[in-house]
């Protein structure tokens, strides 16, 4: 059985970042609300040295996504652009697996015509 106290920072961190993911633009938030879901649900049976890595980096996601809703909050004119480059060195670093699913989220996320049809709450087309 897992450590409660684990437990509770896994489910912290995620409640976080779909707290977090709220602020994003619609189509953006369903991509990465999906993503986030798989993900978490796909490493409940991580080995310990996995999932280590896998906390901190989504920890970093969150501060990062966390900085980004704050500056979009203090600058509403300003037009804010989320998430962030990653460097050749940070890529050499992913698995294939990895490479392949992050290639497949950008190709999602810049699409002109995203397969999700989403409104805002309370708009209708």
């Amino acid at each position: 059985m897992a450590n409660p106290s684990h437990v509770s920072r896994v489910f912290s961190l995620y409640k976080r970042i779909l707290l977090l993911h709220r602020f994003l633009p619609i189509d953006l938030r369903a991509l990465g609300d999906q993503y986030v879901k798989d993900e978490f649900r796909r490493n409940k049976t991580a080995a310990p040295e996995e999932v280590t890595i896998f906390m901190r980096e989504w920890g970093n996601y969150r501060d990062t996504l966390q900085t980004q809703v704050l500056e979009s909050a203090r600058d509403r004119l300003k037009k804010v652009e989320f998430g962030a480059e990653l460097s050749e060195g940070d890529l050499k670093l992913f698995q294939d697996e990895q490479v392949g699913q992050l290639y497949e989220l950008m190709l999602e996320s810049t699409k002109p015509n995203r397969q999700f049809d989403i409104q805002e709450e309370g708009l209708k087309k």
